[in-house]
C-alpha cells in the first residue's frame, strides 16, 4: 500500500530535503531476535555406578519407546554393597524380641509348703493338754506366721522391682533394634535400586544418541538421593552407589565399554514438537506478548520462512557476555515454505534462527516514513508545512515499522511534512 505521495521539492533536490503528503496505511512493529530450535524434551541417561557395558540393545538414531529396555551394565561395585547389606539386615532381624522377664510374683511351691506346715504346726498346739504351755505354743506360732508374712511382702516388692528393670532392659532393647533394622532396610533399598538402575530404560520416547556430549560424572540424580539420606546412611549408601569420581567424557557408547558412577551414557531427544527459544531485548520485551505471531528464518534454509507464536515469556532475564540484559521468549514452530511456495525442510534442534516478532499491528492510521521523526528534547516532532513555512510539531507515536511509524496524534492525512533531511532544515525556515 502507497503511504506517501510525494509533492514538489521544496528547493534543490541535490540539498536532499524532500516533502511529501501524509496519507493512511498499515504499520506493522517488528521485533527482531535471535532464536533457537529446541525439542519437546532432551533427557540424558546417566550411569548408576563403575561398571562396564554388558548389553547394548539401541543404535544410532534409533527411535524408542518411553520405559524400553536400552543397556545393561555390568558393575561388581554395585553387586557387592546389595550382598552386604542383605546380611546386614538378616543380623538386625535377628536381634529382635528384646529380654524376657521372669514371673517372680504369686503363689509357688515354697508358699504351699510353709502353708501346710504352720497348719500342721497349729493342730500339734492345740492337742497341748496344759492350757499355758498350749497358749505359749500358740502365741509364737503366731508371731513366726507374721515374720514370714512380712519376709514374703519383701519378697514380692523385691521382684516387682527386678521385674520392671527387666522390662526398661526389654524397651531399650528393642528400640535399639528398631532403630538399627531402619538403617539396614534404608541401606538395602540405596543397593537394590542401585542394582536395578544398572538396566538402563529410556525415560522419555524419542531418538537416541551415543554421543551424549562432555558432562561431569558424578553429578546423576545417585548425588540426591544420598543428600536425601541421614548422614549416618551417606557413607555406606555412598557405597552402593558406586562413589565414582569425576571424569569428562564424550566417547561414543559400546558393548565392553567402561562407565563411571555418574558418566553420562546417552540422551534420548523427542523431536515430535518443535520449538524456538529467542532472547529478546529488554527494550523490546514488554512489548511481547502470548499469542503474538512470528516469522523465523533459519540460518540452515534462509530462503525458507517458518510460522511461529509466541507461548511463553520467562519471568528470569538472562545476561550477554557484552552486559545486556534479555528473556527468553518461547515460540511454537510451525511448517516452513520455501521461495516458490515448496514445503521447507524439517528443522533439527539446536538450529540457529532470526525471529520477526509482530508485536504490534496497525491498519488505515495516520503514517509517515520513520526518516520524518526527530527527536525534540524528550519528545519526537515533525517539520509541518504551514503557509510556505517549516514549523517543528510534537507528535505522538504509535507503532513503529522498520521503515514508517504510526502518528496518534500531532497529525492528519493531507498535510505536507518534510520527510527526508530534517536535519537540513529549521524550525521557521521558508519555502522558496
Amino acid at each position: 500500500m502507497t503511504l506517501l505521495l510525494l509533492a514538489g521539492c521544496s528547493g534543490d533536490e541535490s540539498d536532499g530535503v524532500i516533502i511529501a503528503t501524509v496519507s493512511r496505511g498499515t504499520v506493522a512493529e517488528v521485533v527482531e531476535a535471535p532464536a533457537t530450535v529446541t525439542a519437546r524434551g532432551t533427557a540424558t541417561v546417566s550411569a548408576a555406578a563403575d561398571g562396564s557395558v554388558a548389553v547394548l540393545r539401541v543404535r544410532e538414531g534409533e527411535q524408542v519407546r518411553r520405559g524400553q529396555v536400552l543397556l545393561r551394565l555390568e558393575s561388581p561395585s554395585a553387586r557387592r554393597p546389595l550382598r552386604q547389606a542383605q546380611q546386614a539386615d538378616r543380623r538386625a532381624a535377628s536381634v529382635g524380641g528384646g529380654v524376657g522377664v521372669p514371673t517372680l510374683s504369686g503363689a509357688s511351691p515354697a508358699d504351699a509348703g510353709a502353708r501346710a506346715a504352720f497348719d500342721r504346726a497349729r493342730r500339734t498346739a492345740r492337742r497341748i493338754p496344759d492350757p499355758a504351755a498350749r497358749a505359749q505354743a500358740l502365741s509364737a506360732l503366731r508371731v513366726t506366721r507374721l515374720q514370714y508374712s512380712a519376709a514374703r511382702g519383701s519378697a514380692d516388692r523385691a521382684a516387682a522391682q527386678l521385674a520392671a528393670g527387666l522390662g526398661s532392659l526389654s524397651a531399650a532393647v528393642t528400640a535399639l533394634s528398631s532403630a538399627q533394622r531402619v538403617q539396614t532396610r534404608a541401606a538395602l533399598d540405596v543397593a537394590r535400586r542401585t542394582v536395578a538402575a544398572l538396566t538402563v530404560r529410556a525415560p522419555i520416547a524419542g531418538t537416541v544418541s551415543l554421543t551424549p556430549g562432555e558432562a561431569t560424572a558424578g553429578s546423576s540424580g545417585a548425588d540426591d538421593l544420598l543428600s536425601s539420606l541421614p548422614e549416618s546412611l551417606q557413607s555406606q549408601a555412598g557405597q552402593a552407589l558406586g562413589g565414582g569420581g569425576t571424569s569428562t567424557v564424550s566417547a561414543t557408547l559400546a558393548v565392553g565399554a567402561p562407565v563411571s558412577s555418574g558418566q553420562p551414557l546417552l540422551s534420548v531427544t523427542d523431536t515430535s514438537t518443535l520449538s524456538l527459544a529467542a532472547q529478546v531485548d529488554e527494550t523490546d520485551v514488554l512489548l511481547v506478548t502470548p499469542g503474538v505471531e512470528a516469522a523465523a528464518e533459519l540460518d540452515a534454509v534462509p530462503d525458507a520462512a517458518y510460522d511461529a507464536t509466541v507461548t511463553t515469556i520467562d519471568p528470569t532475564p538472562t545476561t550477554s557476555t557484552r552486559g545486556g540484559v534479555s528473556y527468553v521468549v518461547r515460540l511454537s514452530l510451525g511448517p516452513g515454505t520455501g521461495p516458490d511456495g515448496e514445503v521447507a525442510p524439517a528443522p533439527r534442534p539446536g538450529m540457529s534462527a532470526v525471529v520477526d516478532l509482530r508485536v504490534r499491528t496497525s491498519r488505515d492510521v495516520v503514517a509517515v516514513p520513520a526518516a520524518a521523526v526527530f527527536r525534540d528534547g524528550r519528545r519526537d516532532a515533525v517539520y509541518v508545512v504551514a503557509g510556505g513555512v517549516l514549523r517543528r510539531r510534537v507528535v505522538r507515536l504509535g507503532a513503529q515499522g522498520e521503515s514508517r511509524v504510526e502518528v496518534l496524534e500531532g497529525l492528519e492525512a493531507g498535510e505536507r511534512i518534510v520527510v527526508r533531511g530534517v536535519d537540513r532544515v529549521r524550525d521557521g525556515q521558508r519555502l522558496p
